[in-house]
């Protein structure tokens, strides 16, 4: 296991940065998700830390050791990494042990040896049973636990992920989250995973960098991503916010409908605006004035949606603003009452850009 470090790496075509400046540090044996929409540069990155593309600037060093630079790239060959595809890349007419041996007889190793380790994959990965079946005969996830089982048993320095379970059903896409965190846990290689559903950065991940026009927008572990957004694109990117704009009262409140709205970090901007994110599921929802109780606005149904196990609320108050609120689904307010938010202060959280 080697960390995997990125220096002010940029990739242009033309004029236009795919990959704009960005730095990361990776540390071996973490597994981080970079997450983003089409477009943002992320799998460009993936390929630049493969080898497959050569920067236009910055460097990108594994162990230390520098892979690539504008003035020479190590072939992908040479970088002791494994990528695993969106499309599996299975051989069609090998085997499912055959193609898990696949890397170690190009590495000439001794059959017994290969019998051995193959056995062990197989076993992890639970398809022992299908050792002489074909890529044809199996279903996606089967044939996703073989395609890790091939990246994994060649012992790389770093495994690359690059939309690995895009091609899934919805309940395989979930098990196979689990069964990616799993493998990783048991086998701690540095782990670079490219997504765009951040369900899967949520429950593989130890840390998501967000990834935005070619930079990264925010890194943190899922926790931080998630309650502490710092920038707009990431509180709607992830899980999706209500934003509020407003103009400062003072270092900690903002003007919003007939009411100050208390946020809760510190912000020394007075006289300026300020952006606040708040999740739809934070805010209280009342058909009553709620006494005694601050960041309080009232505001009127305009939609209400039945979800099973909760209600989806669209509310607008006072100037016009819309806010979404998820409530439970016990609680069936009609369109058009008069109903009162609460926005608690430690949910509401502002933002930098």
């Amino acid at each position: 296991m080697a960390s995997v470090e990125l220096r002010g790496l940029t990739k242009r075509y033309g004029a236009t940065a795919v990959v704009d400046d960005v730095s990361l540090k990776i540390d071996h044996g973490s597994l981080i998700c970079l997450l983003g929409p089409s477009g943002c540069g992320k799998t460009t990155t993936l390929r630049l830390i493969a080898g497959f593309i050569e920067p236009s600037e910055g460097e990108i060093l594994v162990g230390g050791r520098l892979l690539s630079s504008p003035k020479k790239t190590l072939p992908p060959e040479q970088r002791s990494m494994s990528m695993i595809f969106q499309s599996y890349a299975l051989w069609p007419h090998m085997t499912v042990a055959e193609n898990v041996a696949y890397g170690l007889r190009l590495r000439k190793m001794e059959n017994d040896t290969i019998k051995k380790r193959v056995a062990g994959m197989l076993s992890t990965i639970r398809l022992e049973s299908l050792a002489g079946r074909y890529p044809g005969e199996l279903s996606g996830g089967q044939q996703q636990r073989v395609s890790l089982a091939r990246a994994l048993i060649v012992e790389p320095e770093t495994l690359l992920l690059d939309e690995p379970l895009s091609n899934l059903d919805a309940n395989l896409r979930e098990e196979m989250r689990f069964e990616v965190r799993r493998l990783h846990d048991q086998y701690r290689y540095t782990t670079v995973y490219v997504t765009h559903d951040q369900s899967e950065a949520m429950t593989t991940a130890d840390l998501i960098a967000v990834m935005n026009a070619g930079k990264i927008e925010q890194l943190g572990t899922p926790e931080e991503i998630y309650n502490r957004p710092r920038s707009e694109f990431v509180a709607r990117f992830i899980g999706t916010s209500n934003i509020i704009r407003g103009k400062n009262v003072d270092a900690s409140h903002i003007a919003f409908g007939n009411a100050k709205l208390r946020y809760s970090e510190t912000k020394p901007t007075p006289g300026g605006e300020t952006s606040v994110s708040i999740r739809q599921h934070d805010i209280r929802l009342s058909t009553a004035p709620v006494a005694g109780t601050e960041n309080v606005v009232q505001g009127k149904v305009i939609r209400q949606v039945f979800l099973g196990n909760s209600r989806d609320y669209m509310v607008e108050i006072a100037g016009g603003t819309l806010l979404r609120v998820v409530a439970p689904a016990e609680q069936n307010i009609p369109t058009e009452a008069r109903v009162w938010l609460h926005l608690p202060p430690d949910r509401c959280h502002p933002l930098i850009g």
